[in-house]
């Protein structure tokens, strides 16, 4: 299978996938198809109170985006695309946010291997039908996919998400096998003081997208020793009908009440809470927040704390910095834990 035949075929699927969007671009796509996914995604929402229709609409932009012509093109066109034998890649994906193994499964199958996927409970509706979409529109791919709920068997790599425990046995059980295995991480952000409110509204989206389950969002901020809040929760109130959504509610209340049984010093506005705490890995409903006096020094501590860190955010800090508002909007070459997936895939 070219590879230029699989570009063509994610190309159509993400015109598909605008259809489930504010702005579909113009296709003829059967309405039957269409109707098969909206129902998928409504399966979707049932199953996983976390799979908002605002978080299955973003997840869906985001994917729409990325898979444009140019997006894929470019990303490409990094690499040489020489496969010889086509491997079975498997892929054990997480199900903290809608789609989240989607970028595995793409790359995987661009770069000419056929792949097995074993879904995360929460997130089992999705994939599959997309996956029979693209062997409606390119019927060479049939064949290269396949999902199970049974053991893993028979495949020569994998690239396997999950916990820090997870990541332990995955460690052990794939000991033999080429492999990608990626463990807990969070997103941080770097405060001078300085931001404007568009900045501070912008991390506010960082914070509170996917209710703050993905390894993406911000769940940490470093602050200077004389910060002020009022900014940052001014800036994040437009977030606050979160708080009308029963599974968030009950996270905030249930951290609320054990936070104060604990005497924990916090600051809360009614829908978030601002606990001064060492940890990358704050709970739901819950931002940690770590004073600086050095930002040189700072620099020196989170470089050995990398391999906790999915990204950081902040503007003057680092040329790998990402800017505010913008770690849920990765582009293709962005990639988990700073591993070359594709580059993985090429060298097996």
């Amino acid at each position: 299978m070219e590879l230029q035949q699989s570009l063509n075929a994610f190309v159509k699927l993400g015109e598909f996938l605008s259809q489930f969007t504010a702005s579909p671009k113009s296709s003829d796509i059967d309405s039957a198809l269409i109707d098969g996914f909206n129902h998928q995604l409504k399966l979707a929402k049932e199953h996983n109170g976390w799979f908002s229709q605002n978080n299955l609409d973003f997840a869906l932009q985001s994917w729409t985006d990325a898979l444009s012509k140019d997006n894929l093109e470019t990303w490409t066109n990094a690499y040489d695309f020489n496969i010889k034998e086509p491997k079975t890649i498997a892929i054990i994906m997480a199900g903290n946010i809608p789609m989240v193994g989607f970028h595995d499964f793409l790359s995987v199958l661009i770069c000419g291997h056929n792949v097995l996927v074993k879904q995360s409970s929460n997130d089992k509706h999705l994939l599959p039908y997309l996956a029979k979409y693209l062997e409606y529109v390119e019927p060479e791919f049939k064949g290269k996919i396949k999902f199970t709920e049974e053991k893993l068997e028979g495949f020569d790599a994998v690239i396997a998400t999950g916990s820090n425990n997870t990541a332990r046995y995955f460690e052990y059980y794939f000991k033999d096998k080429p492999s990608i295995i990626r463990k807990n991480r969070n997103s941080v952000a770097i405060l001078t003081g300085e931001e404007t409110d568009a900045q501070l509204s912008a991390l506010s989206d960082d914070i509170f997208r996917y209710y703050g389950l993905g390894c993406r969002n911000v769940s940490k901020i470093y602050i200077p020793e004389d910060y002020n809040f009022d900014a940052f929760f001014n800036a994040v109130f437009k977030w606050k009908d979160i708080i009308n959504e029963s599974k968030y509610a009950n996270n905030y209340d249930y951290n609320k009440a054990v936070y104060i049984m604990s005497e924990f010093d916090m600051l809360e506005n009614g829908f978030l809470m601002i606990k001064e705490d060492p940890s990358f890995g704050s709970p739901i409903a819950t931002v940690f927040y770590e004073k600086y006096k050095d930002v040189e020094k700072l620099r020196t501590h989170l470089e050995t704390q990398k391999e906790h860190i999915q990204c950081i955010v902040a503007d003057g800090y680092s040329d790998n910095e990402i800017a505010f508002g913008k770690t849920q909007e990765p582009q293709l070459w962005d990639y988990a834990d700073n591993v070359d997936t594709v580059d993985f895939l090429l060298k097996i």
